[in-house]
């Protein structure tokens, strides 16, 4: 089985990543993930993989020199993931995770309900041993999250952190809460409101496909809660940020029964109200 995006640049060069880890004795199995292997690929996607490596191989192993194999690069370094990180000369991306075939192959049943494979088949470019397709496809069924459960976790994540929040701003610290509110706030806010629209495909990634995936006043509301890293501009989206998460909240307690802290909420919106 093949998939064929709308990037042919991609399309080739994960055929030619086949041709390599074919070649390559100490590979015991590759298998994508992403956007390729979703189907959403594009001019702009990059090429995301791991590479299981023989366990008496792996301490020796060097990535860097197969993926030069691929296309020249003008990047190669191990990232803060401890992910092997590359540019391609032509500015394509790649993330791969050099993993010891033994444990690694192992743990990928792990990730359901995190990483969806519709194809595994096709996610799969080698396997020596039956293992990795027969762990892939473990997650060829699309697992959405529990709804109740998670809800009430994301109210509880939201209401601890609108608070620190809170506390940050009232202490002045307007860098910081900028930078809660965006990359803590932000998106836990983005997967209740998947969680409620019922479009959880790209859960891991909220904000993937927003413009596509969730209605136009929900897309109004999050950008209320955005702002550049100015005083009285981030106190204002704070606060448009912390009544969308109080109207998602009420809206998830109606569906699925959560429990809402209301008076800690009252107290929430305050302090943020104090500074204004």
């Amino acid at each position: 089985m093949w998939i064929r995006s709308a990037c042919p640049a991609l399309d080739a060069r994960i055929a030619r990543l086949r041709e390599i880890a074919r070649s390559e004795e100490r590979l015991e199995g590759v298998l994508l993930y992403g956007s390729w292997t979703l189907g959403e690929a594009d001019a702009h996607s990059d090429i995301e993989a791991y590479l299981y490596v023989d366990d008496e191989y792996v301490d020796d192993f060097d990535g860097r020199a197969l993926l030069e194999q691929l296309a020249p690069l003008k990047l190669a370094y191990t990232n803060m993931y401890g992910i092997l990180a590359v540019v391609f000369d032509d500015l394509m991306r790649g993330e791969f995770h050099l993993t010891p075939a033994g444990p690694g192959i192992d743990e990928v049943p792990t990730w359901e309900g995190m990483v969806h494979l519709p194809r595994p088949e096709a996610a799969v470019l080698l396997d020596r041993t039956g293992r990795l397709t027969r762990a892939a496809r473990r997650l060829a069924a699309f697992r959405p999250p529990e709804p109740a459960g998670t809800a009430q976790q994301l109210t509880d994540e939201l209401t601890n952190w609108t608070l620190m929040l809170a506390h940050v701003l009232a202490r002045g610290e307007v860098a910081r809460a900028h930078a809660l509110l965006h990359s803590v706030v932000a998106p836990q806010q983005l997967q209740l409101c998947r969680l409620l629209r019922d479009s959880t495909a790209h859960w891991l990634t909220p904000s993937r496909a927003l413009e596509q995936d969730l209605p136009a006043a929900d897309r109004a509301r999050y950008t209320a809660g955005t702002t550049a890293a100015r005083e009285e501009e981030v106190r204002t989206a704070a606060r448009n940020s912390w009544r969308w998460s109080r109207d998602l909240t009420a809206e998830a307690a109606e569906r699925w029964a959560v429990r809402v802290p209301s008076g800690l909420h009252e107290e929430i919106s305050g302090l943020l109200a104090a500074g204004h």
